[in-house]
């Protein structure tokens, strides 16, 4: 957002960018009282008025700039707020009412024999100079330090715009003329700079992104047209944000759209042709590629509740050579593309999507509202095929990561805090909440992926028909018991009795040797796997087949977690199983769905990880992570590295365990002075020590050092 670089003009450039001076009001006029955010409003006279010298007033005139715009787009607009370097320069010919340097204000040139003040300043502060001493002041102190938006610099101002509370300094009352800038959105007056970056950055997160100062025939009128994967969507404007726009659509979410595209990849391999729903259109961008790239296989309905949306829905499908059917029956338009032309058909309706899913049975239904998708689980599962997949994204990860306990507890029925682990602690909740709703419509499911990425939280799920598979699916969901001193967790055992002391099921000692309560009970979670194997595989195929590069690495991280074995052990035999058996498919034309469903059943996966840096020692260095992952599987132990955490291992090993073979592979820190030699040759008796001490005695250190 910060640009320090001097902006010029090329010679063309600067004859184009004549301005008009505001001519000044003659004497007879009132001088309008300064507002305190916003320069002066300077009213227009006849070219034969004089032009007599203003005294300097506490706001500056308005800035010449402005009579590039056109009269009825104009507003006030602070002269501190320039474009390039070379309008705040000429400002200072303005702020005088030099007719004559107005002349040369024309020819684009400055005078250096005459002497000039800062626009920017007072003449106390700066006194008149040359017009080259003028030019490096203007930019090493007030350009330079500019905050940048949308084309146009905010720089620091020294004049009397804000008040400033005086001060007493021994028996005289002294008040300094605070440095400030002027906010092009709000016109409000920030002192630092920080904290006006900070302030322009809750304006976009607002969506307040149109300046009050920029001309309306600068904004966007048309809509734009975007190409994601060989598809064209027209957006309307600010179409990120959604506060501004009917139909949103945010680029940042290509990778969870790529991953749904796969999956419905894979599962119409199974049987075809599938029915699918996108259950909240907006572009219809989803719906568009799975109609455009799999063709006959599916049978694609695009569904949203806002009319502007189900336009703009209908108008992309023109757009990308395909038909509309409403109603059962083609829309029918003076542009109607030939049958020949066409690629295949989209139903798009316009209904609650709660109504649509108890109306219509499908086979594979997405659901991806703005924030959480609690209130549409019901549906989907009430009509869902047997053997279908149900796909949910929800985006309020303030609730799923526990920054706001109270809306995760209202939404999930969960009890959350912040842990090491809180993306996969959100993916267990949103999964354990989709099992809740099978298990009440008698359905049950099995997890085939779950990703918890910086934006959203991804869970695809399989449904499995009946009350028996609703009764397993319900056992899964187990409440977690976590240790806040040393981030020790395990699930609570399954019975019916109540047990006396529950920290005994830990495996840390943090309760004996701490008085009052170090646990805290989670939950309810989804206790069993994660990711399914065989699916993943597939997956990673269709991505292959189809082109799709940017999940390519993410879904093999998810297979070597789902299998949890080093990268380096399964690189060896991944690729060719995956060759093999993408060929296998190639030739199949009939699979059985049932038979696959059992052989896919993976072996679950220890749940959640630890990160490297949360469980470092004081004064060792660590080792690397690849090299970690190594010893730790030497020493017989399941490991693999998450996408939840680039720094988090997933391993089946105890943290006592953990912070052992870390510390045995660590080097200590030394000082200056000290030579590297004999150090590094510790006997065995320091090191049984160090980790003693480390995992037993440093356990309420290291959670002081947490929490």
């Amino acid at each position: 957002m910060e640009n320090m670089a001097e902006e010029e003009l090329p010679p063309q450039e600067e004859e184009e960018a004549q301005v008009r001076v505001p001519t000044p009001a003659p004497e007879s006029a009132p001088v309008p009282a300064p507002a305190a955010d916003s320069a002066l409003d300077s009213a227009p006279t006849p070219d034969s008025a004089p032009a007599p010298a203003l005294a300097p007033a506490p706001a500056p005139a308005l800035s010449p700039s402005l009579a590039s715009v056109p009269e009825e787009a104009e507003s006030k607009r602070h002269i501190s707020i320039q474009r390039r370097l070379a309008d705040l320069e000429k400002l200072a010919f303005v702020t005088e009412r030099d007719v004559d340097s107005a002349s040369s204000l024309n020819s684009g040139t400055l005078d250096p024999e005459n002497s000039h003040t800062c626009p920017l300043c007072p003449k106390e502060k700066f006194r008149a100079y040359s017009s080259q001493k003028l030019r490096r002041h203007l930019q090493n102190l007030h350009w330079k330090i500019s905050v940048e938006f949308e084309g146009y610099r905010m720089c620091i101002c020294h004049l009397a715009c804000r008040p400033v509370k005086p001060t007493i300094v021994g028996e005289q009352i002294s008040s300094k003329l605070g440095a400030h800038y002027h906010c092009i959105i709000c016109s409000a007056t920030i002192t630092r700079r920080t904290d006006m970056l900070g302030h322009v950055k809750r304006h976009v997160n607002k969506g307040e992104t149109k300046s009050r100062y920029i001309a309306a025939s600068t904004a966007k009128s048309s809509n734009e047209i975007l190409k994601e994967t060989d598809t064209d969507i027209q957006v309307f404007p600010n179409y990120s944000i959604p506060q501004k726009t009917d139909s949103y659509f945010n680029p940042k979410m290509k990778l969870n759209r790529q991953l749904i595209f796969c999956t419905l990849a894979a599962l119409a391999k199974e049987r075809k042709p599938l029915e699918c729903l996108d259950a909240f259109g907006a572009t219809g961008i989803m719906g568009l590629q799975w109609a455009k790239h799999l063709g006959n296989a599916v049978k694609v309905t695009i569904n949203d509740l806002n009319e502007n949306s189900v336009t703009l829905i209908q108008k992309n499908c023109h757009l990308n050579k395909l038909k509309v059917v409403v109603d059962s029956e083609e829309k029918e338009e003076g542009d109607a593309l030939e049958e020949d032309d066409t690629l295949g058909d989209i139903q798009v309706t316009r209904m609650d999507a709660n109504v649509l899913m108890h109306l219509r049975s499908f086979d594979f239904i997405h659901l991806d509202p703005f924030g959480t998708s609690v209130n549409y689980l019901d549906s989907a599962f009430r009509n869902v095929r047997n053997l279908g997949i149900v796909s949910v994204t929800s985006t309020d990860i303030s609730s799923l990561y526990a920054k706001a306990q109270h809306v995760a507890r209202r939404h999930y029925g969960c009890n959350i805090v912040r842990t090491e682990y809180y993306k996969e602690l959100a993916a267990r909740i949103v999964v354990a909440a989709v099992a809740r709703a099978a298990a009440r419509c008698n359905k049950g499911i099995e997890v085939l992926f779950a990703v918890a990425l910086e934006h959203f939280v991804l869970v695809v799920v399989r449904v499995l028909r009946g009350p028996t598979s609703a009764d397993e699916t319900a056992k899964k969901i187990q409440y977690l018991i976590h240790c806040q001193w040393c981030e020790e967790r395990i699930f609570q055992k399954d019975g019916n009795m109540v047990e006396e002391n529950p920290y005994r099921q830990l495996p840390c000692n943090c309760h004996g040797s701490m008085p009052g309560k170090t646990a805290i009970e989670l939950g309810p979670l989804w206790s069993s796997s994660l990711f399914n194997t065989g699916f993943l595989k597939r997956m990673l195929f269709e991505s292959l087949h189809h082109g799709l590069d940017d999940i390519q690495p993410l879904v093999k991280t998810l297979i070597f977690e789902s299998e949890c074995a080093p990268q380096s052990q399964c690189s060896v035999h991944a690729p060719s199983n995956l060759s093999k058996q993408g060929k296998r498919k190639s030739s199949e034309t009939v699979i059985n769905t049932a038979k696959k469903q059992k052989v896919e059943a993976s072996a679950a996966h220890p749940p959640f990880y630890y990160n490297i840096h949360r469980h470092s020692i004081k004064g060792m260095n660590m080792p690397k992570l690849k090299k970690f992952l190594c010893c730790l599987s030497q020493a017989g132990f399941r490991v693999s590295r998450t996408h939840f955490d680039p720094m988090g291992i997933r391993t089946d090993a105890p943290l006592m365990q953990f912070k052992s073979i870390l510390l045995k592979y660590s080097t200590p820190t030394y000082t200056g002075g000290q030579s590297e030699g004999p150090m590094q040759s510790a006997s065995e008796d320091t090191v049984a020590d160090r980790v003693e001490m480390s995992v037993k005695d440093k356990a309420e250190a290291s959670g002081c050092r947490r929490w």
